[in-house]
Formats: C-alpha cells, sequence, structure tokens
C-alpha cells in the first residue's frame, strides 16, 4: 500500500498546521484537516450550516489577516459571473434576478431596463473577480488553493497574475463506492500556489458517475446545493496538502 504524505512525517510530526478554510459554510474540508490533527477553521459571509466552534462568520479577505496561517483554501468563491457555463448572462441578462443578487437588487430587478440589469451582472463580474484576485494574491499566506470552475476570457481578465489552473478534477476521482456521495460529475478546478496537484485516490472509473449537481432542481437553496464539496476530495486535500505543507514548515 502506497503511504500517504501525512504518513510520511506522522513519526516525527511538527506543530499542526493553521488552515483556513475560506468560502465554506458546509465545513466538509475544514473538518477533514482536523481530523488529521490540524488546526482548521472555515470562514464564510454565513453562518454554518452545523453549529461549529472553529467557523467565522465573516469576509475570508478580513480573516486571512488575522494569524499567521499556514495554508488558505478558498472552496467556493462566488462563481456565477465568473465560470463558463454562465457567460451568455454577460451579453444578455436573465429575465429573473440572479441567484448572486442582494436582496435590495433583486427587489430592483423588475423595473430595471436591458442596459441597467447587464451593468449589475458586470458589477457582479468585477466584484467576483476582485475576491478572487484577493485570496489568489494575498502574500503573507505561503501556501494557497483556490477552487472555481472553468472560468471564462472577461473573468480571467480581471484576476490579478492570473494563471491558468494547475488541474482540474472530477469528484468520483476520489470516490470508491458507486453508491456515495463522491460518485458524481462536476469538473473542479484548483489554482494552487506552493501546492501539489491532487493524485486521484479513487476506484471508480466514471462510467456510473451521477449529474446530480448539473440537473439540481430549481430552488431558493439550489446554489448551495451546488457548491457543495465532495468528502473524497476533502478527505485528498488534507491528506496530500496537509502532507506537503507540513514538510514545508519543518524544513522551514
Amino acid at each position: 500500500m502506497q503511504t500517504t504524505m501525512f504518513e510520511a512525517f506522522e513519526a516525527h510530526p511538527g506543530r499542526p498546521l493553521k488552515v483556513l478554510i475560506g468560502c465554506e459554510q458546509s465545513g466538509v474540508v475544514r473538518d477533514a484537516f482536523n481530523a488529521l490533527g490540524h488546526d482548521a477553521w472555515s470562514c464564510d459571509l454565513l453562518a454554518a450550516e452545523t453549529p461549529s466552534n472553529r467557523h467565522i462568520v465573516g469576509d475570508v479577505r478580513d480573516v486571512m489577516n488575522w494569524d499567521s496561517w499556514d495554508l488558505l483554501a478558498v472552496m467556493h468563491p462566488p462563481c456565477t459571473r465568473l465560470c463558463n457555463s454562465g457567460v451568455r448572462w454577460l451579453k444578455e441578462p436573465p429575465k429573473n434576478p440572479p441567484a448572486d443578487c442582494t436582496r435590495e437588487e433583486a427587489a430592483a430587478w423588475p423595473t430595471l431596463d436591458r442596459a441597467a440589469r447587464l451593468e449589475m451582472i458586470w458589477r457582479h463580474l468585477d466584484r467576483g473577480a476582485a475576491l478572487f484576485s484577493d485570496v489568489w494574491n494575498v502574500e503573507h499566506i505561503p501556501m494557497v488553493a483556490v477552487e472555481n470552475p472553468v472560468m471564462h476570457p472577461h473573468a480571467k481578465a480581471r484576476i490579478r497574475n492570473f494563471r491558468p489552473a494547475a488541474q482540474s478534477v472530477q469528484p468520483w476521482h476520489f470516490g470508491t463506492d458507486e453508491a456515495g456521495p463522491d460518485n458524481e460529475r462536476k469538473r473542479t478546478c484548483f489554482w494552487l500556489r506552493n501546492l501539489p496537484k491532487l493524485r486521484r485516490t479513487g476506484t471508480l472509473d466514471g462510467t456510473t458517475a451521477r449529474e446530480s449537481v448539473h440537473k439540481a432542481s430549481p430552488g431558493a437553496d439550489r446554489w448551495k446545493e451546488r457548491s457543495r464539496f465532495f468528502p473524497g476530495i476533502a478527505a485528498a486535500m488534507a491528506d496530500q496538502w496537509g502532507g506537503a505543507a507540513q514538510l514545508a514548515v519543518r524544513a522551514a
């Protein structure tokens, strides 16, 4: 059996990593790191789905400046305006208020003409690109991972120091049970700084992978279900990225 990175340093452990998981409400990734002995905290504008004393309600850009974090993983910064699948709305706005509207913007949407709606959509794009830029370019955190879907060119042009994603994965790459939560199709891209690409840990071949994320029913919580992270990938991140970061901290 292949030795994992975590097992490689387990015999001579250093201090636990201080890990910040940004834009995560579910706590899936946070809990995966904590299960391996790290000091991991999640942060989101919304309260944790399940009550936790390791969840901070706030803007990740403020929290990432609080302390000497070893690793920052921003798991799902608002991507509605950045992802390639939504680029069509930059040319022709939808009839209904977009999911990323504030309550005030949604209330005003029916009264706006096409030009005003487009202006709002592009403003949301600028806002989303600014968040991605800020977390990607944070200077005092040595290891950074940012997750997002495939981006369109308008988003790439607005991100400071943009470079292509280091890799893209599917949840089923990290699954071992056809009936389990990881046997899904959802292409996920990672932008990585000082972290290795994830190695696949699953045994599935993708032929039975579901498309629940893409076929999620419309509703108020559709955005939440579509952004929910997968436990298999989270476990691989905690083991492989946590292991690489722990080795780097020990060597420093």
